[in-house]
């Protein structure tokens, strides 16, 4: 099987588990690190989760503190999110954006939501990825997907700022003069 018609396959089939399917004991730092891979299609090792990573997540608010040292499925949960959103957002969007989404309601309802939109993004794709091509379609190929994804990164961007906005306007309402 060609790698394109592995990556349409893991498209359609692959995705990250249902919150009921998380471990249901703590994890220590070390079988956190090498749970979440399995949380995601990998085509590289750049997309690593290191334990700095996770400490850096916790100092900068992304990321409940462990209790003690365990880490439990609303810290898989956040992980996994930050993960996948990491890919396209800083870390300083990603935190705008789940501090916003979060605020009312539980990681559980958080993460089915953030779950189901993954799975259409997903589908998407794959149904847009035609694998059996010629050696001179694929860089035509990666353009189109390069500037759907630039697209997309544009239609974020604006509303992140449009939040940003908001959320500044209605803080500056809030200050006494």
């Amino acid at each position: 099987m060609e790698p394109l018609d592995l990556l349409k396959k893991s498209l359609q089939t692959d995705r990250p588990v249902a919150w009921n399917n998380f471990p249901d004991i703590s994890l220590y730092m070390d079988q956190v690190i090498s749970y979440m891979p399995r949380q995601f299609i990998n085509i590289g090792a750049d997309s690593e989760l290191t334990p700095a990573m996770v400490n850096n997540y916790i100092k900068d608010g992304l990321l409940p503190r462990a209790d003690g040292k365990k880490y439990t499925r609303v810290h898989l949960t956040y992980l996994t999110m930050i993960c996948a959103l990491k890919q396209v957002l800083s870390v300083k969007e990603i935190k705008f954006l789940l501090e916003d989404i979060q605020s009312n309601q539980e990681p559980e309802v958080l993460y089915e939501e953030f779950c189901d939109a993954l799975d259409t993004a997903l589908a998407e794709t794959a149904e847009a990825l035609t694998p059996s091509l010629s050696e001179e379609a694929l860089p035509h190929i990666a353009l189109k997907f390069a500037l759907r994804s630039y697209a997309d990164r544009l239609v974020c961007a604006c509303i992140l700022n449009t939040l940003l906005h908001n959320e500044n306007e209605k803080n500056k309402k809030s200050k006494p003069d």
